[in-house]
């Protein structure tokens, strides 16, 4: 294209681009088009170009010839190799990422290995998306036994965090932008204290805040599995009350939650990784957790909704549930997703709804077995034939429940299958770990969006994990542990969700803007482009 063609173009962009005072404006007119032809790289067109410029050696194969197929086949591996993108790069714990169930030993939660400080200290922390911090056990005034001699299911001692023994270890200020009762300090340089408390049972861990470092491993991408030490905010723990000295979480908990305080927020604003994570537990109880994980294209998902404007839980609409082919009607609500719950809880009127349902579909009679008022009995010669049942998420995704039973193993062989969905009197349920067996549960704040995929948690982000060998004589049964707990300490249950804000409407002026800046872009390249052919 000469040099008048190029002019006559940008007089063809300009008609229906205006600059007024700094703003764009764009004025569009019925009758308009834009068009440019397109040249292939390996085409006669291209050959007789670069054929034309000296000092310019480009060797081109004959036109359809096994040179010229081998050229391009050269070209899309090279491109595909490139991924179009960056690689997918995650950080794990650098024990290996790997989570435990161990049963009613430790509270019914799933816990991974971490390490921090420097030297670095080993804990065994609960995993828990209900809440935003992480803290362990630290200059102990009341603490849960920490010896291993106390569990039957561990063969080594639990730790200890001083902050007095790790190089690392900082204060954290009262003044502190993220120490939210700087307001009742003495002083703005007195240590920040924090509270983390749960409604009932008594149940809270108190003591004061520090940075330090936690250690971490690359995985994935095409890189080798590489350290990385990430700045943390933890609550030394100096003493704990009620279900945190009866053996639940003694050890320390993190908290992964959406608020600024939690490890993939403090991760994701280091600028390490995209602020998202992903949980994987298989059909043996344990799993896996992975940061920046943001899945891969063939998952499904569904947006986060706000709770009174904020996403301090991770919360989704369930639209209706379903068994088989047909839902019950008018069966939608909203659920909290929590694998630190171990089992679903509906809300009441859906659940009498749920279970009927699901009763009158079940060709074996029903028994109670204490707490499980839908419990089935498991003889060998005839195992019961359980529905098919799913949740129907917003944007009419579906999510397929693979087991809603477990089974109770009890004396002399005899065992039974019970539903494990219980009712909750709030309005916002909780879809639990066991409606998350068999998936890869990706918890995407930077998308606002829950995805989710099949998967055996053995190989996430591209890198085979060979984690530490899972612990010995754990055991497959399960109780639920339902509290929730807000950000901050402050515990409630879980309140109604509100709906997520609106989206800009396409009147407005920051949303225009936006797209007159992306096609000015657009016509800029083309103009470069067209002038080179």
């Amino acid at each position: 294209m000469g040099n008048g063609s190029l002019l006559t173009l940008f007089t063809t962009t300009t008609a229906f681009l205006l600059l007024y005072s700094g703003s764009l404006q764009l004025v569009v007119h019925s009758q308009m088009y834009y068009s440019s032809k397109l040249v292939h790289g390996y085409s006669r067109e291209a050959m007789s170009f670069w054929g034309s410029k000296k000092n310019v050696s480009v060797f081109y194969p004959k036109i359809n010839s096994w040179e010229h197929f081998q050229l391009l086949l050269q070209r899309d591996v090279k491109r595909q190799n490139m991924k179009l993108g960056l690689p997918n790069r995650l950080l794990v714990p650098s024990q290996g990422g790997r989570s435990y169930n161990y049963g009613n030993a430790l509270g019914w939660l799933h816990y991974t290995w971490i390490d921090i400080g420097t030297p670095n200290v080993s804990f065994l922390v609960a995993l828990d998306p209900g809440s935003d911090m992480l803290w362990v056990p630290c200059d102990c005034i009341q603490c849960a036994p920490l010896s291993s001699g106390h569990y039957d299911i561990l063969d080594r001692d639990l730790n200890e965090y001083s902050p007095s023994k790790s190089r690392t270890s900082k204060h954290l200020p009262c003044s502190h932008k993220l120490c939210e009762q700087g307001p009742n300090c003495g002083s703005p340089r007195d240590n920040c204290p924090y509270t983390v408390a749960y409604v009932s049972d008594n149940t809270s861990s108190k003591g004061f805040l520090f940075e330090d470092l936690l250690h971490l491993t690359v995985v994935g991408g095409h890189a080798n599995q590489t350290a990385v030490q990430a700045s943390i905010i933890l609550g030394c723990g100096t003493k704990q009350s009620g279900d945190y000295l009866d053996d639940s979480a003694p050890d320390g908990l993190i908290g992964l939650g959406p608020g600024d305080m939690s490890v993939p927020s403090l991760l994701a604003k280091s600028g390490l990784i995209p602020h998202s994570f992903s949980l994987c537990f298989d059909k043996s109880y344990s799993g896996s957790i992975s940061f920046g994980d943001q899945g891969h294209l063939a998952q499904r998902s569904t947006p986060f909704i706000a709770l009174n404007g904020e996403y301090s839980w991770y919360i989704v609409e369930v639209d209706g549930y379903c068994f088989g082919g047909s839902c019950l009607k008018e069966s939608g609500f909203e659920a909290l997703v929590d694998s630190g719950s171990s089992f679903t809880y509906l809300p009441d009127e859906i659940y009498s709804r749920v279970v009927s349902e699901f009763d009158q579909q079940v060709d074996t009679s029903r028994f109670t077995i204490q707490d499980f008022p839908y419990c089935y009995k498991a003889n060998s010669d005839k195992i019961p034939r359980f529905p098919t049942m799913k949740l129907m998420l917003s944007s009419n995704q579906s999510f397929i429940i693979e087991n809603p039973t477990f089974r109770i193993v009890g004396e002399e062989g005899v065992s039974a299958d019970c539903l494990g969905i219980h009712h909750t009197s709030d309005d916002v349920g909780i879809i639990g770990q066991n409606f998350m067996m068999g998936y890869r549960l990706v918890f995407d704040m930077e998308n606002k969006r829950l995805a989710w995929s099949h998967s055996n948690c053995q190989d996430i982000g591209g890198t085979q994990l060979h984690p530490s060998p899972p612990p010995s004589n754990t055991t497959a049964s399960q109780l639920p542990t339902s509290q929730q707990q807000l950000p901050g300490g402050h515990a409630v249950a879980p309140a109604v969700a509100g709906r997520a804000p609106t989206k800009p409407s396409m009147g407005s002026p920051l949303l225009i803007r936006s797209r007159c800046r992306r096609i000015l872009l657009l016509l800029q390249t083309i103009v470069l482009l067209s002038y080179a052919i």
